[in-house]
């Protein structure tokens, strides 16, 4: 083997293994800062993230018929946008996706069992991770007073994210 072969093949090593510990840690980063599923949601999870059992959520149709599925996450985020456009609180169907899916992974039924919260005897709970406190102080009316639906729990979590940041789309960790 040649010295410009050797010193080919090291740099190419090199630059596999750079790749590979950029890659690794890429994961462990975004691990590290989302709260999982397994972590968040402790409650037992659904067999998909978009099917659920039926709920009250099927009580809260959108008299226009644009609520997509009942019982589906597609239908209780298009029942709240509704629900949102008609009482003025700002919100799109992808920040509400996107803060559901790292909040509860889709799951109606999580709860946190661990933070800060539960601790002291509040438990973040529905699909956007409410505590009972905020949920009382952002309930909207037209929703179920009850934090585990997930219309009136989306619907209040969007209330209380456009007091605190301007709107739900400006939320991108916990919050």
């Amino acid at each position: 083997m040649t010295a410009i072969t050797a010193t080919r093949r090291l740099a190419r090593l090199r630059t596999l293994a750079l790749t590979g510990i950029a890659t690794t840690g890429a994961a462990t980063v975004a691990l590290t800062l989302m709260p999982a599923s397994a972590q968040a949601a402790e409650a037992p999870q659904a067999h998909t993230v978009n099917k659920v059992a039926a709920t009250s959520s099927d009580t809260h149709a959108d008299p226009r018929g644009t609520t997509g599925t009942a019982g589906t996450l597609d239908g209780w985020i298009k029942q709240s946008l509704a629900i949102m456009k008609a009482k003025g609180i700002p919100g799109s169907y992808e920040g509400l996706k996107r803060n559901i899916m790292r909040e509860s992974g889709g799951n109606p039924n999580a709860q946190n069992n661990w933070d800060v919260n539960a601790r002291q005897g509040t438990p973040s709970k529905g699909l956007l991770q409410v505590i009972d406190p905020t949920f009382n102080a952002y309930h909207v009316n037209g929703t179920a007073h009850s934090v585990t639906d997930p219309v009136a729990n989306i619907t209040a979590a969007a209330n209380y994210a456009a007091h605190r940041y301007g709107s739900i789309d400006n939320v991108n960790s916990a919050y």
